[in-house]
């Protein structure tokens, strides 16, 4: 049964359908809400995850200087991606088996299909009327998926960095490529071969 239009959660956004509106009043709000509201908390997300990517790369560059190691950065971001795929799978997993009663596959499952916004809604938190729910857990439910949101933004971010790095290292090889075998070309010319030919052929022969 749908709950009214007014009640909201802050992790309703990810479209799980257990919460939606049933009049066209709220319908039609909703729809305007969205045209401004989704934008609004992308930019924050990728905002979030910018920020969160430049502490990565400070930090990774103080400990270059410190150490003088070149894969200081790569071992940054690993260690930041491992801590964060515990922080915002392994972690929540855990609570959601213990709170929600579920399976641990179906857990992890729960968390991919939140966190990417695909929402179902076969398996939401925070909703089951026969169990009672500490006071904290609608707060952390909240405070996990918008961090874990710009966590992915985070995870975007870099991997598009690394993209664009990958296709400059490959465009500068190709254009030295590209003027090496240019000036080999030119430099191998008819004409010069003709001459080298005849200088060979001029040269003194000695014993």
């Amino acid at each position: 049964m749908k709950q009214h239009d007014e009640i909201l959660t802050p992790y309703s956004f990810a479209g799980y359908g257990n919460i939606s509106p049933s009049s066209t009043a709220g319908q039609i709000f909703c729809v305007f809400f969205a045209l401004f509201g989704i934008p609004l908390n992308m930019v924050v997300l990728n905002r979030v995850g910018k920020y969160m990517l430049v502490i990565e790369r400070n930090l990774s560059d103080f400990l270059k200087e410190k150490t003088g190691r070149r894969c200081t950065r790569f071992l940054v971001h690993l260690v930041s991606y491992l801590s964060g795929a515990v922080l915002f799978f392994i972690v929540p997993m855990i609570v959601f088996q213990q709170h929600e009663g579920w399976t641990y596959s179906q857990a992890i499952y729960y968390c991919f299909i939140t966190l990417s916004t695909i929402g179902f809604g076969d398996f939401v938190a925070d909703s089951n009327p026969d169990k009672k729910y500490p006071e904290w857990y609608s707060v952390l439910m909240a405070s996990w998926i918008f961090f874990g949101l710009a966590w992915l933004a985070l995870l975007i971010n870099h991997s598009i960095d690394i993209l664009e790095r990958l296709n400059t290292h490959f465009k500068l090889r190709w254009c030295r490529q590209t003027k090496e075998e240019s000036g080999s070309a030119e430099g191998d010319t008819p004409d010069t071969q003709v001459e080298e030919e005849d200088e060979i052929k001029k040269a003194p022969v000695t014993e």
